[in-house]
């Protein structure tokens, strides 16, 4: 299967704004959030991905069809020093265990180096997997993992497990 990540370009806003309300519907099993008054979850830092500096937004395409997307920054999850986090990684269930995700984050990690934040939320446990696998991977098992990170609370409460990982020494 061909996989590639793309940026998403300003023109292709609405795109990621569509697949943003899948993602926050799947992720509402989690997190209990509620939509708007209009029926959307909505993403209040979206058009930042073209306005500020420091945020990147990609596709990931599995032969050329939608998948998924990613989301980074260089906002941190919980108070420290990093040069990027992982604010949104989404693959549609067609895709997963397909090796779309392992792919996205893979490439990534190895086009982002520095100092990372990574935040799950604990209860989702097909992303505890992944990320577990994926982060032991990518650092050879050199990471910190705190688990129920007391500054990282999700919407319903339920406070996140936060990694903290440099990848800029591993290949």
């Amino acid at each position: 299967m061909k996989l590639e990540l793309k940026p998403v370009r300003s023109e292709e806003k609405e795109v990621l704004r569509n697949l943003l309300e899948k993602y926050d519907y799947e992720f509402s099993q989690y997190d209990h959030r509620d939509v708007n008054p209009i029926g959307l979850y909505g993403y209040q830092y979206l058009d930042h991905y073209w306005t500020d500096k420091n945020r990147w937004a990609y596709f990931i395409l599995a032969e050329g069809q939608l998948a998924g997307f990613v989301m980074i920054n260089d906002y941190p999850e919980v108070e420290g020093e990093i040069d990027y986090s992982m604010a949104e990684f989404f693959v549609m269930h067609k895709y997963r265990r397909a090796g779309v995700g392992r792919f996205a984050a893979l490439e990534v990690f190895d086009r982002f180096r520095g100092k990372w934040q990574l935040k799950r939320h604990p209860k989702n446990q097909d992303s505890v997997m992944f990320w577990d696998r994926i982060i032991d991977e990518v650092t050879r098992g050199d990471y910190q993992l705190i688990q129920g990170h007391k500054d990282a609370e999700y919407d319903d409460g339920t406070c996140g497990d936060v990694f903290f990982f440099d990848n800029r020494w591993h290949n």
